[in-house]
């Protein structure tokens, strides 16, 4: 009987969840649900001079944003240490690492031959099988792995396929500095070890380490876990992922607007694919992935498609629960802090019902709180540019009629208040647009928004009369 499958997401605190991250996390969580399996979460934070708390919270809130959670304690890797520093001292005691002595001059020394002599800048093995004897008095040394000198090392990615690398460009890499810290690749096989990791999934920045990593498992005789080297994402041009093209903090897409439903769709079709389906649910993503399924080549981020799925599921989200997702993310967006300050019960109760309008309209949180900012400004209203533009003086002039028409409505809704502009209008021989749209400048100062008859009835009879009749005075 096979294990149950456990996976790990393993990030470095020495910044933000970006977005790579991100999906990589999303496959490492989809995959063990899929499997009926666990993630584990692991915080390698060995460099302590970059690892930050605030980097460590910044990531643990990027997963919980994203809707993923992980089994178990976190693990936090530089607290491992002295476990790291045990495993050393069996492969030592099995002869399988060794003591190096060169110093930092020594070993430019030798890259610097290396390169002269066109080979690869790698340590040359000088203290591999010398006696201990000839140690120099007072020099602490660096550990290092014995690699094979001879064959290839091999992995049978589940994604990249078979991949052989001949040893002789494997050097025998360091497990211990000279300080005694352990180095990042010996950290990551014990853990892995230790945490029971079956399946590995990370980027195929990593397949070179891999290689490095099978010498430790085998010098410890530990079970290899079954690799995925995942494609890295790279921008619409095709160039490796920047800060310009979207290589941002998942907080960051938070404050753009996002959904993480919609952030979680988007980044699981980066490199997979069912079918043609392109809008799927978390059920459905647990139930159709398989890292198996995971293309070789890269994928390329695309803000547009991601904005227009965002829309989606603006649309698709029913208002009360779109409702509480907007007011829980207003902190997070510009400008949101100073409208929920704006936000009494009765901005509350207006927003509540010009949200249908609103969404309708609106790719991400950020647009759906500008097309909402006409419920808060004060009167008078300060136009836009197109806004400006629409009233003009024959605008201005028509907007007066319009105004005695709407001071005889009553019955304020939305069909009486669109009866009698449209009878307006019929009496003009004008169209509704023509109205609308100056109407929609004086209501809004905007040359944008919900149904101008939602307008009128989500600010009242008295605040619409009253912004109307400031741009005709």
């Amino acid at each position: 009987m096979s294990k149950p499958v456990v996976t790990r997401f393993a990030p470095s605190p020495t910044g933000f969840l970006h977005i790579g991250g991100g999906r990589t996390a999303l496959f490492n969580w989809l995959y063990a649900k899929h499997t009926g399996g666990k993630m584990l979460l692991r915080i390698e934070d060995t460099d302590r001079e970059r690892s930050t708390e605030a980097a460590i919270d910044a990531i643990l809130d990027g997963l919980k944003w994203l809707g993923l959670d992980w089994d178990g304690e976190t693990v936090f890797q530089f607290a491992r240490a002295p476990r790291h520093r045990e495993v050393v001292e069996e492969l030592l005691a099995a002869g399988k690492a060794y003591r190096c002595y060169c110093t930092p001059a020594e070993l430019d020394a030798m890259r610097e031959k290396a390169r002269a002599e066109g080979r690869a800048p790698r340590y040359d093995g000088t203290w591999r099988d010398r006696d201990p004897s000839e140690a120099p008095a007072g020099v602490k040394p660096a550990i290092r792995i014995k690699a094979p000198l001879e064959g290839e090392t091999v992995i049978e990615d589940l994604v990249q396929g078979r991949v052989a690398i001949p040893n002789k460009d494997l050097d025998d890499l360091v497990l211990l500095r000279s300080d005694g810290n352990p180095t990042y690749m010996l950290s990551v096989v014990v853990d892995d070890h230790d945490m029971g990791v079956t399946h590995v999934i990370r980027g195929d920045d990593h397949l070179t380490n891999a290689a490095r990593q099978m010498i430790i498992y085998q010098g410890m005789g530990w079970d290899v876990p079954v690799m995925s080297h995942i494609p890295l994402i790279h921008g619409a041009d095709g160039a490796k992922l920047s800060k310009r093209h979207g290589a941002l903090g998942v907080d960051a897409y938070r404050a753009m607007g996002y959904l993480p439903e919609a952030m979680r769709n988007y980044l699981v079709r980066l490199g997979w694919a069912h079918g043609d389906d392109e809008i799927m649910s978390l059920e459905q993503m647990v139930e159709w992935f398989d890292i198996v399924d995971v293309g070789r080549s890269a994928s390329r981020f695309d803000f547009a498609k991601l904005e227009n799925l965002n829309g989606h599921y603006m649309r698709a989200t029913d208002d009360e629960t779109l409702m509480k997702i907007f007011l829980d993310t207003l902190p997070y967006l510009p400008g949101g802090e100073a409208m929920e300050v704006q936000l009494t019960p009765e901005k509350l109760e207006q927003l509540r019902l010009a949200l249908p309008g609103l969404k309708d309209r609106a790719k991400t949180l950020v647009e759906l709180k500008d097309g909402a900012n006409f419920l808060m400004v004060q009167r008078p209203l300060a136009l836009d540019e197109k806004a400006t533009t629409i009233l003009d003086g024959n605008a201005r002039a028509l907007l007066k009629d319009v105004h005695e028409v709407l001071v005889g409505v009553n019955d304020w809704t939305v069909d009486a208040t669109e009866e009698a502009v449209k009878a307006f209008a019929e009496s003009r021989e004008l169209k509704l647009g023509k109205i609308a749209q100056p109407l929609r400048a004086a209501l809004t100062g905007r040359a944008t928004s919900p149904g101008i008859f939602d307008v009128l009835i989500v600010l009242g009879r008295e605040e619409s009369l009253g912004r109307i009749a400031d741009q005709i005075s």
